[in-house]
């Protein structure tokens, strides 16, 4: 007897007491829980009306294909052909899945490419767009005939055009701004004819007596090197731009890294501090230059990414009135910016559109700006009319350093063959130091903050006391480079020149002073 519901043989089997029907037990009681009729007769029905029948206990016969042996092996046959089939469908949407995929892929990256290279020609539409408003140039004055490049304190020839397709004949700095540099300039002339050399200054004895106080590992040690050094005097705290193209400040007192300033893609050439303001300028070789902002918990924040340049940014200088700063680039040009919105207010082309600038700074009053060129050439700019109002000859190789004393009379250039010394009130070379051998280049020089002392880097250090242009210039001491590479890359005087900050390059900052002992008893 069968099933009334299944059709098979049940294994519990009961009866319906109305209907007579055979079911198994738990197909008739899932249907009365769903529906509570009968499945045949559609009558009500209710559990109490099924009676289970009583059957007894037999083995269930085994199927036809089973029971001998060629109906197993059919049957193990037709299982092996459908596992088969399955297998074979299932490779196909493998494949079918894979190339789907691998399209998809592709399609990914293409729009990524897309994507970038769009993303690419915004940015330099926007660049050349912001450059072309603050560079847009207007009716260039005329130049009156009497201006002329003068060539170490000798007039340069007639025919030197000041002013055709140059960038520098472009007014772009207002008359509110040189009115600003010129009262800067009146009040600084003022105080460095009742300057006097501070009672705190290091003196000579003290300085014989240097030696190394520390040295800092501060860069990386993948990409050592340190390529320039500036001080904050008010605070103590140095800079440093490395080759591994971060800039660090470091709290000389307490000996600790105060920030790690990233961000720069190629090495850092410059780091200038802005005195009055917690400002750090940076210059890079990846042609930009970025202004930093120091915060209240002592991090630094890039406000302006200042991407004028085409070439390597070779020098960062800032003026006397901590307003505006000056970039020079082997681009054959410089920049004068303005610091708080960032912007270019002019850019200066090299005269002869051939020498890259290599270094800069400005003259302690202001009004006079000192670049050097990739080939051996100093020139002096005027910084209101933007001309170029002498060059000084007589390097080999580039100008690597340019320094200005702060008596105002005496410029420190340093290049492959040495320093040489200029006197600006006569325009000439009165003295010359070749201190190294021809394969040694001399990569910095700096006069301290009274004008006292001169700092020459090569591969070593040497301290000169300043004379005058008669009188010898007497050196004072040689501390040695202790980096193991035989070249110091950047020297920089520390506040009344009590220290001297050296950079090399390894990664080390070393500051070379007098031990604490010694400098007890000096006070």
């Amino acid at each position: 007897m069968n099933c009334s519901i299944s059709g098979e043989v049940p294994e519990e089997p009961v009866v319906s007491k109305q209907s007579g029907l055979l079911y198994e037990k738990r197909l008739i009681e899932r249907h009365i829980a769903d529906y509570g009729k009968c499945p045949v007769t559609g009558e009500p029905l209710i559990m109490d009306d099924i009676v289970p029948v009583k059957t007894g206990k037999i083995v269930k016969p085994r199927s036809l294909t089973a029971a001998s042996i060629p109906g197993m092996l059919g049957m193990f046959q037709n299982e092996w052909d459908a596992l088969m089939l399955s297998n074979f469908a299932l490779e196909q949407q493998l494949h079918t899945a894979r190339q789907e995929l691998s399209h998809a892929l592709y399609q990914h990256d293409a729009a990524c490419r897309v994507i970038a290279r769009l993303k690419k020609e915004r940015d330099e539409a926007r660049s050349l767009l912001a450059q072309a408003e603050r560079q847009a140039p207007l009716p260039a004055p005329a130049v009156t005939a009497n201006v002329s490049a003068l060539s170490n304190g000798k007039r340069a020839a007639e025919d030197v055009d000041m002013g055709h397709g140059a960038k520098r004949m472009r007014p772009v700095i207002s008359d509110s701004i040189i009115a600003d540099l010129t009262e800067c300039n009146a009040a600084l002339s003022q105080q460095r004819k009742k300057r006097q050399i501070p009672p705190t200054l290091a003196p000579i004895n003290a300085l014989e007596r240097y030696t190394q106080l520390s040295s800092h590992p501060l860069h990386k040690t993948n990409k050592p090197g340190i390529t320039s050094i500036d001080i904050n005097l008010s605070k103590d705290i140095v800079a440093t731009g490395g080759i591994d193209s971060s800039a660090i400040l470091f709290d000389r007192t307490s000996g600790e890294i105060l920030s790690t300033l990233s961000g720069h893609s190629k090495k850092v050439t410059s780091v200038r501090f802005v005195a009055q303001n917690d400002v750090l300028l940076s210059g890079s070789a990846d042609k930009t230059v970025r202004i930093w902002l120091g915060s209240e918990d002592g991090n630094y924040d890039c406000r302006h990414i200042l991407k004028d340049h085409t070439a390597e940014v070779q020098a960062v200088t800032v003026h006397a009135t901590n307003n505006y700063f000056v970039t020079a680039s082997l681009d054959t040009t410089w920049c004068f910016y303005d610091l708080s919105s960032g912007f270019c207010l002019t850019q200066v082309e090299d005269p002869s559109n051939s020498m890259g600038y290599t270094s800069a700074a400005f003259h302690p009053d202001g009004l006079i700006l000192g670049t050097g060129t990739t080939r051996a050439t100093v020139r002096i700019w005027d910084v209101k009319s933007r001309v170029n109002v002498a060059n000084f000859d007589g390097h080999s190789g580039a100008v690597t350093a340019i320094s200005f004393s702060e008596n105002g009379y005496f410029l420190a250039t340093a290049a492959h063959d040495g320093v040489k010394l200029w006197d600006l009130r006569k325009l000439k070379n009165f003295r010359s130091f070749e201190l190294y051998d021809q394969n040694t280049p001399t990569n910095s020089v700096d006069f301290d903050h009274s004008g006292s002392y001169l700092a020459i880097a090569g591969s070593d250090i040497r301290v000169y006391q300043v004379g005058s242009v008669k009188a010898e210039w007497n050196c004072i001491k040689t501390l040695p480079d202790l980096s193991g590479t035989g070249r110091a890359t950047c020297v920089k005087f520390g506040p009344d020149a009590r220290y001297v900050a050296v950079g090399s390059m390894d990664r080390n900052l070393r500051v070379f002073g007098l031990p604490e002992d010694d400098a007890s008893t000096e006070s």
